[in-house]
């Protein structure tokens, strides 16, 4: 049964406020951890987990802003699951950033904390929905609205979350499924297939692969696709709905083929990145970028960029494969920032990014798309286009300008053949001769991506260079990973877990640190608030909870008081 926590809002008559000394207590509330629970702690919609739990009258869950708050802290501070319990339990500061005055009960013990995760996948699994997604979303809108951070300029980047797995090579992945679906088999299949398994199960799929000569694997894959088939039709009957034989499923379609009733080895070209990585990890897939090898997720970051903000905050964050083209994650992710963030009318970002579809539907949303390089290769002359009309064209070249022409399926601009024996550039020029004439041809998709290699130029100086601090942003991101840069984690939703809760960790931390460094910004709505608490007769003293920087909505107890702030 779902029940909202607000415990933390009547605090203890023996708790912290009433054993520190006056000094402890005043930093304790300059803390960092204070500002968290005050800033987020408090700001998370419990309500939104409700569909995790029963509906019927039984027993009440731990409180979700506890565990959710557990979570972020968990993925911003690197710590392990361990450590974690251990500050629930024994650390001020992080009892405080989970709104605890007292050491006299523990919200969560370890069961419930990964039972709660296993909710979140299961509702994720069963809706697609990642409810700490939610929780990121409305925490970052109430920040940018009560900041009035200009959102109309935002940048993107991305960034390799690799999974921590072993890297597999094929023949050890395949005689690894092997040693597994052994495992999971019944003592009379064991029995049935020993004298096929036993040479793998006898000893790990490493040592196997390291007795074996290079010049075998061809025909050790050979031999193992024809034990890959044998098994596979003696077993689909009865192991269908195993995990474990699903997965062997999986790599028997994926490395093997039926050809004339003979079992063949695909090719390796015929292998693609979304190929199984690691069984334990079945989410994970392969890329090669810049000479290296990732295995995992990928991860793509937007955040503001207006020059005008005091501080810039991340608005949207999205996992996806990494052998997803980054053109077609921000192509996923355009409406949905749009619609989080109406008046965004300017993008920066790398030249990954760039793709007809894109520039299709951003002049749709009336987004301005802004890349700091051009991917492919570069045109030795350029051709400039400038649109008239829906239906008409200027075209500019290095020596002169025309007007185009409508074709039946196209535009085409004519130029002047005696301007053109005169450029040096005729050779290298993309205007081709047709009927006497150099003609060059374009579409609508042509013009748009023209727009789009020029839209950097058309910017003022200090606009140009706006989209290499997003990499700062993936620094912060990618800080926890070891030095392999591989996560502690495994699988697509822990991924999501981690890159969502350090998203809320990284705006909370920017915004701490602007306000430490701008104490007057909350001076002045700290004063408001005393001012509303004086004129409901409420005094405050030594054992209430100092006033929060945002109190719309808030209690605050005094003694003997209630006091409620007006929407």
């Amino acid at each position: 049964m779902f029940r909202k926590n607000t415990s933390h809002l009547q605090p203890s008559l023996f708790g912290t406020a009433t054993q520190l000394p006056a000094a402890k207590l005043k930093k304790l509330r300059k803390s960092r951890e204070h500002a968290f629970y005050q800033l987020v702690f408090r700001k998370i919609a419990e309500e939104d987990f409700a569909v995790l739990f029963s509906e019927t009258f039984s027993r009440p869950n731990a409180p979700v802003n506890a565990l959710v708050s557990s979570i972020i802290l968990l993925n911003h501070n690197d710590w392990t699951t361990e450590q974690l319990f251990d500050r629930v339990d024994f650390d001020l500061l992080t009892r405080t950033a989970l709104g605890l005055d007292s050491f006299e009960k523990t919200p969560f013990c370890p069961a419930t904390y990964f039972n709660f995760q296993n909710r979140l996948l299961s509702h994720f699994t069963r809706t697609g929905e990642n409810l700490l997604e939610r929780v990121f979303d409305k925490l970052t809108g109430h920040q940018l609205k009560k900041l009035r951070i200009k959102t109309d300029i935002q940048r993107s980047d991305s960034f390799m979350a690799m999974s921590n797995i072993r890297s597999y090579g094929r023949t050890q992945l395949l005689i690894e499924m092997l040693i597994r679906l052994q495992r999971v088999l019944s003592d009379e299949d064991q029995q049935r297939f020993e004298e096929i398994l036993s040479p793998y199960t006898q000893q790990t799929s490493e040592q196997y692969i390291y007795k074996l000569e290079r010049g075998r694997i061809p025909h050790e894959q050979k031999q193992l696709g024809r034990i890959y088939h044998k098994l596979y039709v003696a077993l689909k009957d009865s192991y269908g709905d195993d995990g474990i034989f699903k997965i062997f499923e999986r790599v028997h379609h994926e490395h093997f083929t039926i050809i004339k009733d003979q079992v063949e080895v695909k090719p390796g070209h015929e292998l693609s990145g979304g190929i199984l990585q690691s069984p334990d990890d079945i989410d994970a897939t392969y890329r090669k970028k810049n000479g290296k090898n990732f295995r995992g997720q990928s991860v793509n970051v937007t955040e503001t960029a207006a020059l005008e903000n005091d501080i810039n905050l991340i608005t949207d964050i999205a996992v996806c494969p990494n052998n997803t083209d980054d053109s077609e994650i921000l192509n996923k992710r355009l409406e949905q920032i749009k619609e989080k963030t109406p008046d965004l009318n300017e993008l920066h970002t790398d030249g990954a990014y760039g793709s007809e579809q894109n520039d299709n539907d951003m002049e749709q949303l009336g987004i301005t798309h802004v890349q700091t390089a051009v991917r492919g290769r570069k045109a030795e002359v350029t051709m400039a286009i400038e649109a008239v009309s829906s239906d008409e064209y200027n075209v500019h070249c290095p020596r002169q300008s025309v007007s185009s022409q409508k074709t039946r399926k196209r535009y085409k601009a004519c130029f002047d053949l005696a301007v053109c024996k005169q450029c040096s550039l005729a050779g290298r020029c993309c205007a081709k001769p047709r009927n006497g004439k150099p003609v060059y041809y374009f579409d609508r998709a042509d013009f748009l991506q023209n727009k789009r290699n020029r839209n950097i130029k058309l910017l003022p100086p200090e606009r140009r260079k706006l989209r290499p601090n997003v990499e700062a942003t993936v620094k912060e991101f990618t800080k926890p990973f070891n030095h392999q840069g591989k996560l502690k984690i495994r699988g697509t939703f822990k991924t999501m877990l981690y890159a969502h809760s350090m998203g809320i960790a990284i705006n909370f931390g920017r915004i701490w640190r602007y306000w430490a460094k701008n104490p007057d910004a909350v001076t002045l709505l700290r004063r408001i608030y005393l001012f509303l608490l004086g004129l409901c007769g409420c005094r405050v003293q030594s054992g209430c909870r100092e006033p929060i920087i945002w109190p719309r909505n808030s209690y605050f107890v005094c003694p003997g008081h209630y006091f409620k702030q007006a929407a």
